[in-house]
């Protein structure tokens, strides 16, 4: 499968090989390099690491703290890390985020490869430059953009997953379609099984677009958080339970609910999106009692715009833009058509 260039702040390549332990060999003849992935990985399966420049993290969004990240920098500088370390972030999203963001400061800035391990993490997580950690207040609040010089695409990590966590990362692919490439939705429609890799292919194709035409979400890149605004408070409240995937899809439902009623999205695009999100086993509902929450991390949101709470929605399918709302708005919809 042909290779994506990505160009950033940096050039870097997302390449597809049969075995991500060969396409980290050449990285391996420096002797500053740091494998870290999540506890359960090492559990799972023989990831064979040097155990001696191998760290193990707490599994998902728990690893995104402050306590964590001080935990590494203090590791790498036990061991005289120097500006010619490299950092391997093996594992799902929250893996990349935070490993990248310890790139991004450990001496104001090292080298650091993704490895990413779920679909959420090669469709999203992985590519574009954006690491971070949480705050108690909010998802990804503290955080940098830093690029990996590379990403490296194992399709064998997809027969480790669960259907469930399948399915969660998913979500990410099927907004690319939404907001990028029709051809994405259409093969999800004509069956998952035999698409795979090319609905994964295409994804990363639609970020790295994005991401190479503006690195820092002064403009386009913006469109790829359809969904998010609500998914990001969703996930928060849902005290991380939820996969990132299943809070972004009551996310996508919601945007696109507002796409209809504001901006021209057809009805009939609005049940395309949510019939596919529920043969995913996606719930798109979310407890009525949780709004007063939902809409103060909504207000903590990074691209919030004055008083109104800033969405992007669609006009027509791959046809994004960006819409503000008040609080009058968006309650009204999420009592009528969210809540639970």
């Amino acid at each position: 499968m042909k290779s994506i260039e990505i160009r950033c702040e940096r050039e870097y390549q997302v390449t597809f090989d049969d075995s991500w332990h060969l396409s980290l060999e050449k990285h391996l003849i420096n002797d500053e390099v740091y494998f870290f992935a999540p506890e359960s990985l090492d559990k799972s399966i023989d990831l064979g690491l040097p155990r001696e420049h191998t760290l193990f993290l707490p599994d998902g969004e728990s690893q995104k703290t402050i306590a964590t990240f001080q935990m590494i920098q203090s590791y790498l500088s036990e061991r005289f890390a120097s500006r010619r370390a490299t950092l391997v972030a093996i594992g799902g999203g929250a893996t990349t985020d935070l490993i990248g963001f310890c790139a991004a400061t450990y001496m104001r800035g090292i080298n650091w490869i993704a490895v990413p391990t779920t679909v959420a993490g090669m469709v999203d997580a992985a590519i574009g430059g954006k690491t971070a950690i949480n705050l108690s207040q909010g998802k990804n609040l503290v955080g940098a953009f830093h690029s990996p010089s590379q990403v490296i695409i194992d399709f064998h990590w997809l027969e480790t997953l669960s259907t469930r966590d399948r399915n969660a990362g998913l979500v990410e692919a099927l907004k690319a379609g939404f907001i990028g490439d029709s051809r994405i939705i259409s093969l999800f429609e004509n069956g998952i099984g035999n698409n795979l890799r090319e609905i994964i292919h295409r994804a990363i194709a639609v970020k790295a677009e994005i991401v190479s035409q503006d690195f820092k979400e002064s403009g386009v890149r913006e469109f790829l958080n359809y969904g998010h605004t609500l998914g990001h408070a969703i996930e928060r409240e849902s005290n991380y339970s939820l996969r990132h995937g299943e809070a972004i899809s009551i996310g996508l439902h919601f945007a696109a609910l507002l796409s209809s009623r504001y901006c021209g999205l057809s009805e009939e695009e609005v049940h395309r999106q949510k019939r596919l999100l529920q043969e995913l086993n996606q719930n798109l509902y979310f407890p009525r009692g949780s709004w007063g929450n939902l809409y103060n991390y909504m207000k903590r949101d990074k691209k919030r715009s004055s008083e109104a709470i800033r969405f992007v929605t669609l006009t027509s399918v791959a046809v994004p833009t960006r819409s503000d709302f008040m609080e009058n708005q968006l309650s009204e919809l999420y009592f009528d058509q969210i809540a639970e």
